[in-house]
């Protein structure tokens, strides 16, 4: 494939974002909803599980499209050193642990809108970060997060479900 053309699974992606799309980066499709169900607002492909590191970063962002944020909601399982608030642009946005598994965000402005992001794994593949985040942010997708993330290559795969050998017979 040369530089110019597009991924064929990231095609729903402007052109532009494809050099843009990287760890550290989210995509927004800037439409709330309050049911949960197969349906996301966006994407977010983390550098690190160290949310502390990652977080402020992304709410700031999220900040400057959204207004203010009051909560978000993530799976204490898949981060390290979870706070229980973080002050962006000097107000408190409220941390809380929802179980929603380590692939959602879910982000609270106001009382009830709602936006609900994929988390790509931090040490996916570019090509498969790329298709994750398209199929997140298309209008027509009901497809849940940790599917997508199935269907393009990008799930985490647990520790203890890694093949691997020890050497000893």
């Amino acid at each position: 494939m040369t530089g110019s053309e597009t991924p064929p699974d990231a095609r729903h992606l402007p052109t532009g974002v494809h050099h843009a799309v990287r760890p550290g980066s989210a995509l927004l499709r800037l439409e709330t909803t309050e049911a949960r169900e197969g349906v996301l607002d966006g994407a977010w492909w983390p550098r690190s599980r160290a949310i502390g590191a990652e977080l402020p970063a992304l709410l700031r962002a999220l900040t400057r499209h959204l207004g203010p944020l009051t909560r978000v909601g993530l799976d204490t399982a898949a981060w390290e050193g979870l706070p229980t608030r973080i002050v962006v642009d000097d107000r408190v946005v409220h941390i809380d642990s929802y179980p929603v598994g380590d692939d959602t965000i879910l982000i609270t402005r106001g009382d009830q809108d709602i936006y609900s992001l994929l988390v790509v794994p931090p040490d996916t593949a570019p090509e498969a970060a790329h298709a994750a985040m398209a199929q997140a942010v298309r209008a027509d997708n009901v497809t849940q997060a940790d599917q997508i993330l199935i269907d393009t290559g990008s799930a985490r795969t647990p520790l203890d479900q890694r093949t691997w050998t020890s050497g000893l017979d």
